[in-house]
């Protein structure tokens, strides 16, 4: 199946139990599951909040959810299913998020991933996120944390006005 297959769109709250699912065995796994249903519908219905949804059809295959305060974004979980990972359906996600930071302003976006996510690393870094340190025992007290940041405008610079592309 192409990527191009995949449609990225704003996840609605009926998609919380999958992202649920998701996030239990691709992100927490090991670690306890905190992100349930009930959490990410909250945070799909937050207005300072982006829930971005890849779906196969139907059926969500990936989720990005990023969270906004004044000058800086949080990337607070991001996962692809294993069928559909090595696609580029993660990189897609996170430039489009990190898209939608500069279209708010944001200053920088950041993110914490398990030190030992290689590939989760590599996708941050060529997106243009910088590792600032290292967290151990972040993780429930048991895993090393790598945090990492996109600095996107200097702090308290004002962002120039958005306008939309040019049609061709």
């Amino acid at each position: 199946m192409a990527t191009r297959e995949i449609e990225l769109g704003f996840a609605r709250f009926g998609d919380a139990e999958a992202m649920a699912m998701m996030s239990r065995d691709l992100i927490e796994a090991g670690l306890g599951w905190s992100y349930r249903a009930a959490r990410l519908g909250r945070l799909i219905t937050d207005p300072d909040s982006v829930a971005l949804v890849a779906r196969d059809g139907a059926r969500p295959v990936g989720f990005g959810i990023m969270t906004y305060a004044d000058e800086h974004a949080h990337l607070v979980l991001l996962a692809v299913t294993p069928a559909h990972q090595q696609r580029g359906i993660g990189r897609r996600m996170v430039v489009w998020l990190v898209d939608t930071a500069l279209v708010a302003g944001i200053a920088s976006v950041h993110v914490e991933l398990r030190a030992d996510n290689r590939p989760a690393y590599a996708l941050y870094r060529s997106a243009g996120f910088a590792e600032t340190l290292r967290i151990p025992g972040y993780y429930r007290g048991r895993e090393t944390a790598v945090r990492m940041l996109r600095l996107l405008r200097a702090p308290d610079m004002v962002s120039p006005k958005w306008e939309p592309p040019l049609r061709g």
